[in-house]
Parts: structure tokens; C-alpha cells; sequence
């Protein structure tokens, strides 16, 4: 098609396909059929078609209109990368912005039809789209989807191989696994279990894999009964030493491609317990005589609290994380000024410098590496196109994490690059006390992390500044970085699955960003542990896990209480303790230097 830019072209392409199947709007989720964060080529689809490679975002496409809604967390990124495209950003959770269904329920006649995939749309979502749509008689077309008739160059299926979770990381058993989550089927009287969510299958059977960028998780589906346990997934990614494993657990190994059908075996009146949140409408309709049973699936609340063991693993891979960071930080310090440094090299050398240490897998996410302004874009990624070198004066914001066999790391430190103002240090101390707030927080068992979220930003607020994301997300062992079902958030939904218990890793995140001059976000893991048990019942608070000094140097100490200033040092004192053993040379001289005690 000539003229016009590439995503023109492609909206235009799609509005041909729209007119002759005579559909009004078109919706581009970001979304595969197992509601995964991250995903693979194949459902990237509102990338390919928007050119926005945010991980978040719905594009809502009409004859006359193109919209992407996204969070806070992207709209920055979004005006940048959607300019002169046609397409307007919708800044989803703002003042005043309806949702995309609100808006097609606007804008639309009555008797309207859109499309949206159902293979990739939540059955929870699907009743939202309902509740917003039927009023005005519009129409969900679930099986229409026209994105697919013109993306002809559409990535097939990952081909990741499927490999156990070895010993000793593997600290319960399939058979403990599976044992747990029937425990909870009997209790919701389902003699049947469906699990899509590749993180919950990958925990159940002790298996991980490489299909899903920095998650080590592979693409499949199961469906658990009271005594059988049936995984489908590519047969070819899964040998036969595995597979016989799998069966002597009672696990029987079957085509992905034969997971519907299996759902439609089964019969009228039996009971089939589905999370609405991680289930699609399109693969359930498969099962049309069951009896639906909705909850959390089990498997969420089991593998968000981490045993002994697995925390022992946990504190090991921080240390061995700790130590990669170590030797990244004095290079990066020792290279300012006299190389050039971009915020690509950052990436490439923290990579490299996790890759050196024991158990390390593959990093948890794709790095930010954010200088000065792009450190105002919460999830910034430089690209080979676009990205900032490191030179002048300003703030660095840096913000990864590894994956470990023996657990999931994430952490953000901001430093100084020459000379930080006034107003950067303030804006760095108040994140700061927010941090260290909630890193000193005790509170009763099971307290809904949104009401530990206020914790964080109370300094932030009474600086007359606020952040637009959660303070906090759940971690994976050696899984998602992002997990369930825990969060601390003033928009999580408060349910008795989401308090905090004892065993669940949190992280701590706090910020503060000016578009266009800089950002700050200090983030370290938490555990929550025990602190006492009273009359008024158990109460429990966080051990900070993430060992790495956070720089002193962008303080403004006169802001700083003195029992913020004892926390600071001692949380250094044990920083500098446990990770000299484990460093030498320029590293260990770096980490001597950062953990001194904050001068009063």
C-alpha cells in the first residue's frame, strides 16, 4: 500500500478487513491464551499492529477512530512511540478517561459488533466487556478476529524445551504439589481442576521452561482430577527420561492442541473449579455440560508462601545477586568519565556480570536503564533507536533482576551521574523514607497489602508529590517476577486470598518522577515473617532480603529522622557482611566504600 507510515498502513489494512465482515471496532489485547504478562511473538499483536512495545496496553480500532489505553506506568512512552501514527493514547486511570468498553459504548450505535478474540480474553474481563456493552445492544464477536487475516508474517509456537526443576532448588514434590491443590478442589466440591496460567502449571509439576521472555515457563494447559493429572503441551518439547518421570507422578503427557477437547468430555453436572482471572471464555465454552466453580486457583495461594527451604534458597541466590551487583557498580564507577556509556552498555553489563555468578538462569525482565528524563517513564526500555548516554550531570535509575534456580531477584537503585541538585536530593530522600517505612511496617496477619501501601507513600505525599503504580508486587521462586496474588496497592482489590501471610515475597518499591527531568524508584524484596503473636492475635513484618549498598550520595540526611538513619546503617552493616565473602578486588572495594555509615 503506498504512502503513509507502517502502522497506518496496517490500521488501514485492518479497516478494509473490518468493513467487508462488517464490524464496527476492533480490539487488540495484549493477551495470549494463557493471560500471561509477558508474551510470546505470536500474541504480540497490538504491538505489531500500534508499533507500541509497551507490555501493557488495548487497542480499540474504528473506521474513524484509533485509541491505545495504558496505565501511568507508559504514558510517556506512549506519546513518544504513537506520534503521527494516527492513533491517540488513552491514559487509562486518569481523570475523566473512560475505559475502552465505556468509550465503545459511547461512541457506537446501537446493535453494534465488536471483535475481541475470546482465545485470549479472561472470563472475568468478558463480563466487564458485557456489563458495559450489552445496555447498548452491542454485540462481542469473540470468534472474529481480523488483526489475524492481515498479520500473514504471524510468529508460530515457541519451541522451548521443558526441563525439571532440579534438586535441591525443588523443595516440594509434584506429589505435594498436587496432593495440596486436590485439598482445595474437595474443599469447593469440584472433582475437577482447569489451570491455563503457565506459572501455576510450571509450580505444580516442578517443571520450568524458556517460551515466555524472562519467565522460565512453557506454554500449556492441565486439567487435574481427584486421582489424574493431564498436561498438554508439545510432546516434542518434553523427553522421554521426563516423561516417564511425569507418569510414574501420575502426570499423563498430551497434545497441547487436544486441551479443548478435553474439556468438552466432560459431563453434565460435574464440577469444574476455574479462576475467572486466569481462564478465557474461548477455552472454557469448550466445556459446555460442567458446572462452573470459581475461585483463585489454589496453586496461587500455595506458591506465593515460600517454605524454609525455599527461602533458605532465596537468601542464597540474594547474596550470589548482591555480589553480581557489586562488580557492576564499581565498573560502572570506575568507567564514568573516562568511557562512554550508554544506557544499552548498562544492560549488557549487569547481564554479564549476573552470568559470572552461581545458579544464575537469565535476568527476571528487560533491564531499565533510564537516565535523568527517561528515568520519569516507570518502564523506559532503551533501544538500539533510542537511547541516552551517560555524560553530564543527573540521576541513573537502573532497575533488574535475575532469575536464580534457588529464587527470582528484582531491585532499582538510583545513582548519582557529576553533580545532583537540591531538588534531586529531595525528591531521592522522601522515596527513600517511603522505603524504608514500609521495610519497618508491623502489622496483623492477612492485612490486604492496599492498606499497607499508604506506609510507603505517606513521606511522598507530604512532600506534595505522588507515583501512579503500586508499591508493591509479589515475586516468584525462580518464576514470574510479577506473581499473585498479593500485591501492595492502593487499586488491588481487597479479598481474603490477598492479605499478606507469612512466607510471601513482596517488593518495595516506592517513587517519584517529573516528566522530562528525572525519576527515582528504590525497590528491595521483603519477606513477611513472624514479629509477635498478643492477645489481639499474630502479627507479622518484613525481613528486607535484597542485599546492595543504596547510595548515600543522593541524600539530603537533614530530611532523614535518626531511626530512619539507624536502618539505613544497619541495613549497610549487613549488606557489607554477607557479601565480602563473595567479592574481591575493585568490587569488594566498592562495596567497603558504599555501606560506610550515614554521617548525621
Amino acid at each position: 500500500m503506498p504512502g503513509g507510515s507502517l502502522v497506518e498502513q496496517r490500521l488501514q489494512s485492518l479497516r478494509d478487513v473490518m468493513a467487508v465482515g462488517a464490524i464496527d471496532a476492533c480490539v487488540a489485547l495484549s493477551s495470549d491464551p494463557h493471560l500471561s504478562e509477558y508474551l510470546p511473538p505470536r500474541w504480540q499483536g497490538r504491538q505489531w499492529l500500534s508499533g507500541f512495545s509497551g507490555s501493557a496496553g488495548t487497542l480499540v480500532v474504528t473506521a474513524g477512530f484509533a485509541g491505545l489505553w495504558t496505565d501511568s506506568r507508559y504514558w510517556e512512552q506512549a506519546e513518544a512511540a504513537l506520534a503521527g501514527t494516527g492513533i491517540q493514547v488513552q491514559r487509562a486511570g486518569a481523570e475523566q478517561v473512560p475505559g475502552p468498553a465505556q468509550w465503545l459504548a459511547a461512541n457506537l450505535p446501537a446493535g453494534a459488533v465488536v471483535s475481541v478474540p475470546g482465545d485470549v480474553l479472561s472470563l472475568q474481563a468478558h463480563r466487564q466487556w458485557l456489563d458495559e456493552l450489552s445496555p447498548r445492544r452491542i454485540r462481542l464477536a469473540l470468534d472474529r478476529d481480523p488483526l489475524s487475516e492481515i498479520w500473514s508474517d504471524r510468529p508460530g509456537l515457541p519451541q522451548g524445551r521443558v526441563y525439571e526443576h532440579p534438586a535441591p532448588f525443588a523443595c516440594r514434590t509434584r506429589g505435594e504439589n498436587l496432593a495440596a491443590v486436590r485439598s482445595a478442589m474437595a474443599e469447593q466440591g469440584a472433582q475437577w481442576h482447569w489451570l491455563s496460567s503457565l506459572d501455576d502449571i510450571a509450580w505444580l509439576f516442578n517443571l520450568r521452561g524458556n517460551d515466555v521472555s524472562f519467565n522460565p515457563v512453557f506454554l500449556s494447559h492441565a486439567l487435574i482430577g481427584a486421582d489424574t493429572a493431564r498436561l498438554f503441551v508439545d510432546l516434542s518439547k518434553i523427553d522421554d527420561a521426563l516423561r516417564r518421570r511425569l507418569e510414574r507422578d501420575g502426570v499423563d503427557i498430551e497434545p497441547y492442541d487436544q486441551a479443548g477437547p478435553a474439556l468438552a468430555c466432560l459431563a453434565q453436572g460435574e464440577r469444574l473449579l476455574v479462576d475467572p482471572v486466569r481462564t478465557t471464555v474461548g477455552v472454557l465454552a469448550a466445556a459446555a455440560f460442567a458446572d462452573k466453580v470459581e475461585a483463585l486457583n489454589p496453586s496461587q495461594r500455595l506458591k506465593s508462601r515460600k517454605n524454609a527451604a525455599e527461602i533458605g534458597h532465596v537468601r542464597r541466590a540474594m547474596e550470589q545477586d548482591g555480589a553480581a551487583l557489586c562488580e557492576f557498580f564499581a565498573w560502572l564507577e570506575s568507567a564514568l568519565g573516562s568511557q562512554t556509556i550508554t544506557e544499552l552498555a548498562i544492560d549488557e553489563e549487569i547481564t554479564k556480570a549476573r552470568s559470572r555468578r552461581a545458579n544464575f538462569v537469565c535476568p527476571s525482565f528487560g533491564t531499565i536503564a533510564a537516565f535523568n528524563a527517561n528515568g520519569a517513564m516507570p518502564h523506559y526500555h532503551a533501544t538500539p533507536q533510542s537511547h541516552a548516554v551517560i555524560e553530564g550531570d543527573g540521576l541513573l535509575l537502573i532497575d533488574s533482576g535475575g532469575q536464580y534456580l534457588g529464587g527470582t531477584t528484582d531491585i532499582t537503585r538510583v545513582v548519582p551521574v557529576g553533580r545532583v541538585d537540591d531538588a534531586q536530593r529531595r525528591d531521592y530522600t522522601v522515596v527513600l523514607k517511603g522505603m524504608i517505612a514500609l521495610s519497618q511496617a508491623v502489622f496483623p496477619a492477612g492485612t490486604a497489602g492496599a492498606s499497607l501501601d499508604a506506609i510507603a507513600r505517606l513521606p511522598i505525599w507530604q512532600s506534595g508529590a505522588e507515583f501512579g503504580h503500586g508499591t508493591g508486587h509479589g515475586v516468584g521462586y525462580f518464576l514470574n517476577v510479577h506473581e499473585g496474588p498479593q500485591s501492595i496497592s492502593h487499586r488491588a482489590k481487597i479479598t481474603p486470598d490477598t492479605g499478606i501471610a507469612e512466607g510471601m515475597i513482596t517488593s518495595n518499591e516506592p517513587g517519584l518522577y517529573r516528566p522530562g527531568r528525572w525519576g527515582v524508584r528504590i525497590e528491595n524484596l521483603i519477606l513477611a515473617v513472624p514479629a509477635m503473636k498478643t492477645e489481639f492475635g499474630e502479627f507479622l513484618a518484613f525481613e528486607t532480603l535484597t542485599l546492595c549498598p543504596i547510595d548515600t550520595r543522593c541524600i539530603e540526611p537533614t530530611l532523614m529522622r535518626a531511626d530512619e538513619i539507624a536502618w539505613l546503617d544497619a541495613y549497610h552493616a549487613q549488606v557489607r557482611q554477607r557479601l565480602l565473602p563473595l567479592v574481591d578486588g575493585p568490587a569488594r572495594d566498592w562495596l567497603l566504600r558504599r555501606t560506610q555509615a550515614l554521617a548525621r
